[in-house]
């Protein structure tokens, strides 16, 4: 069944939630100390969510690198490339575009052999 979608901070279902998303995270990628970023635990209302922040990102790198054969140096630049800041250096957080760093990382091979 489908996990439900906009529970309470009260709800204890959305605790649990979290910790099976954390456990899934630290399998994932056992060798990763860092702290799991609360973006990655938490979804919003659709789960499908085509930014995520920096921290997320980061965190992630060498579980791609590793998972994609690129050097995690390559990752990172991507990361760095498509975060967009603040609107107005003021407004909200700033945000990766995961779509584009996939799309980059995609092509890192066929670019690279050009």
């Amino acid at each position: 069944p489908a996990e439900p979608l906009n529970l309470a901070q009260s709800n204890p279902d959305l605790k649990k939630a979290m910790e099976q998303r954390k456990v899934a995270l630290l399998a994932a990628d056992p060798g990763n100390t860092a702290p799991v970023p609360a973006d990655l635990v938490t979804a919003s209302a659709s789960g499908l969510d085509p930014h995520i922040s920096p921290a997320a990102a980061y965190y992630q790198a060498g579980r791609i690198a590793k998972a994609r054969g690129v050097p995690r140096e390559t990752v990172e630049a991507a990361i760095k490339r498509h975060t967009s800041g603040r609107l107005w250096g003021i407004l909200g957080e700033p945000v990766v575009n995961v779509l584009e760093v996939n799309l980059e990382l995609e092509n890192y091979g066929t670019a690279k052999s050009r």
